[in-house]
């Protein structure tokens, strides 16, 4: 359950929405204790977003991957069909496939 839910968590972390959380975090904390946006309090949202950037662009990349490698399989007569669902499983049924378990 845990791992379904992180796994989710991750993905919704790389939509536009995200960036609109931070922002209404950061309305809230200007609202209700501005005297602690400090440069800590600044430093840690920069963090914040800089850490959304880089999972939305690695979930663009493995979205596109995934695109082509499923394209690939559909032209392959002889590919296992099984393979083109994997991206469903959770990453430790992944792992455990790709190692011939």
């Amino acid at each position: 359950m845990l791992a379904r839910w992180l796994t989710h968590a991750g993905t919704l972390a790389a939509r536009p929405s995200a960036f609109a959380g931070v922002g209404l975090y950061t309305l809230l904390w200007i609202y209700f204790d501005p005297a602690s946006l400090d440069w800590h309090g600044a430093t840690t949202l920069v963090t914040l977003c800089i850490a959304l950037f880089i999972q939305r662009s690695e979930h663009r990349d493995t979205q596109a991957l995934h695109a082509k490698l499923d394209e690939l399989l559909r032209v392959n007569g002889d590919a296992a069909t099984d393979m083109a669902k994997i991206d469903e499983k959770e990453p430790e049924e992944i792992e455990e496939s790709r190692h011939g378990g």
